[in-house]
């Protein structure tokens, strides 16, 4: 078990042009009795959907994994788009430390992905834990796939170009479901876009002394995880599916984009699995942006912000061979 956390001081590391969101945004510090309310109070803050002329959205409620309850899920489709051919799609899975959050946190950036990289975009609104532990949200991601192939003539997407994408604990879900539809092999995945994904338990013997100092700490992330195993996070024989770092055969799996801060919490399991992927012959392209916490995307006009998304879209392209 590692020690407690180090004393942080690492603002000075923050890029400047990060600090002013960072002083709006609050370091979560879930328990289970201030959870009701962190999810209420978020949910509160969420602008209403796009309305945009060039994308379509729907709700539809898709079959649940055995004995459970329908998915609901928000649809994007680009309107308009300038050819015949069947379109690729991508499987998204909002963050939230497998505690909080829905698609409508994401609404925005998935408007820009299906119009950007020209696609349909699937949104999961898998339930959340404590209420839902492992298995049920990595299960529920999973149906969300199963539907988008068994759908994909009705939706005009092209099974071969379905990617999934996910950010911090919808990251490790995305990671957990490439395993996972590996192993069961019934629905293929051409790509895994992972955005400082949420993937590894253990705490290291030896932390680092300059991350997980804003927004989302160790001691937040211990509560995730141990709402997500019903267990205490470190605990032996823990699935991979629900952690994707305990992984022992990473072999086969389809292609990698993995992004990170160098301040986030995640900085060094996301780069540990960066390579062990490329080890096991994956395809991956690593970015570690400097300067940058957990969740920095927020900071929409922070030129580091803006890059990401400029990388991640192009990652995405041509992942999907809608671009170079």
């Amino acid at each position: 078990m590692a020690s407690a956390d180090p004393h942080l001081d690492t603002r000075h590391l923050v890029d400047p042009e990060l600090l002013a969101a960072l002083d709006q945004w609050p370091v979560l510090k879930p328990d289970a009795d201030k959870l009701p309310r962190l999810r209420a109070a978020r949910n509160a803050l969420l602008p209403p959907l796009q309305n945009a002329p060039d994308v379509a959205c729907e709700e539809r409620h898709l079959p649940g994994p055995d004995g459970a309850p329908d998915v609901r899920a928000l649809v994007y489709r680009p309107r308009n788009v300038a050819t015949a051919e069947a379109l690729p799609a991508v499987l998204h899975i909002h963050g939230g430390g497998y505690i909080l959050g829905s698609p409508e946190m994401s609404d925005l950036m998935n408007v820009n992905t299906a119009r950007n990289v020209g696609c349909v975009v699937v949104s999961v609104d898998y339930r959340l834990a404590p209420e839902t532990p492992h298995p049920g949200p990595v299960e529920d991601c999973y149906a969300g796939l199963r539907w988008l192939h068994e759908h994909a003539d009705e939706l005009g997407v092209d099974r071969r170009r379905i990617a999934i994408k996910g950010e911090s604990a919808g990251g490790g879900l995305a990671a957990g479901l490439a395993l996972l539809a590996r192993d069961r092999g019934e629905y293929a995945i051409a790509h895994q876009h992972l955005m400082y994904p949420m993937i590894d338990d253990r705490e290291p013997a030896s932390p680092h002394p300059y991350v997980g100092e804003f927004v989302w700490t160790r001691e937040s992330n211990r509560f995730g995880w141990r709402c997500l195993l019903g267990t205490e996070p470190g605990s032996p024989d823990i699935s991979p599916y629900a952690a994707a770092a305990r992984a022992t055969d990473l072999t086969t799996l389809p292609s990698a984009w993995i992004a990170t801060g160098a301040l986030d919490l995640f900085l060094e399991e996301n780069l540990e699995y960066a390579r062990r992927l490329t080890r096991a012959a994956v395809p991956v392209e690593l970015h570690v942006y400097p300067g940058a916490y957990h969740g920095y995307p927020i900071a929409a006009n922070a030129r580091v912000a803006r890059q990401t998304n400029i990388d991640s879209e192009r990652a995405l392209k041509r992942a999907l061979g809608t671009g170079d």
